[in-house]
């Protein structure tokens, strides 16, 4: 998924300034992708095995793992896509949908 669809889809943003954030899941810290990840991102990845360490129970990150994530895979699969483009499609309209506002209130909360 990596290869496959994120970096291409990265190369079609200004991503100089942008910071990847991933958890310290294993099976997210293979060797492969923490050294994909840091070739395209640099220092500004934040991964267990990453420049800057990924920082468990952070009252700022933790919104993430016990809010964000599900309230956007609730919305991803309401319809049940059926396809990837579909899916694809669903994920792109669902973060595109999501306002800086209501992030900062996640997070005050």
């Amino acid at each position: 998924m990596i290869t496959n669809f994120f970096i291409p889809e990265l190369n079609n943003h200004d991503v100089q300034d942008l910071w990847f954030q991933q958890d310290g899941a294993t099976c997210h810290t293979a060797r492969a992708t923490i050294d994909l990840l840091k070739d395209t991102f640099g220092d500004r990845l934040i991964s267990r095995f990453g420049p800057v360490n990924w920082p468990p129970r952070s009252c700022d990150l933790t919104p993430l793992d016990y809010f964000l994530w599900g309230y956007v895979k609730s919305l991803v699969y309401a319809d049940k896509p059926q396809t990837l483009d579909h899916l694809e499609d669903n994920i792109r309209r669902v973060i595109a949908d999501r306002r800086p506002q209501m992030l900062e209130k996640v997070i005050e909360n």
